[in-house]
């Protein structure tokens, strides 16, 4: 019977010596980086974006999907409350008009004087030249025009 020679292995010193040699001899390229296979992340992909997925099934001490709405509601209203409060004041010839009050009178020069519907008013432009007091608007990206303040 003829005996296979076993591949001799060398200790982990060892081998930090021999690749310490063979870096100073020849260049090592960059190691590589961890590759997973393209099918196996497709897959993952795919079952996280599938709509018709049944929920896990309810596992003890879980929250009712209820309290979960409360939590977030709650987290949305304490994020609102942390907003600050601005509010524009244009004063001259002795007049104060608020950002508030001049998309009141644009919203009615929509209403009253070009005969929309307030429910059309989606969003509106101002421009105020204090030293000719008018207010120029455009309205929705369209309707153009001024008012007197």
């Amino acid at each position: 019977m003829a005996e296979t020679k076993k591949p001799v292995v060398k200790p982990e010193a060892d081998k930090a010596a021999d690749t310490k040699t063979t870096t100073a001899e020849t260049p090592v390229a960059a190691p590589a980086a961890k590759t997973e296979p393209v099918a196996e992340k497709a897959k993952e992909t795919e079952t996280k974006k599938k709509p018709g997925r049944k929920p896990a099934a309810k596992k003890p001490g879980r929250k009712p999907a209820a309290a979960k709405k409360e939590t977030a509601a709650k987290t949305t209203t304490t994020t609102r409350k942390a907003a600050v409060k601005e509010t524009v004041h244009v004063q001259f010839s002795g007049k104060t008009y608020t950002t508030e009050d001049l998309v009141k009178i644009a919203k009615d020069v929509w209403k009253y004087d070009l005969k929309k519907k307030v429910g059309d008013f989606k969003a509106v432009e101002l421009y105020v030249k204090p030293e000719e007091s008018i207010v120029y608007y455009v309205i929705n990206g369209e309707e153009r025009g001024q008012f007197n303040i």
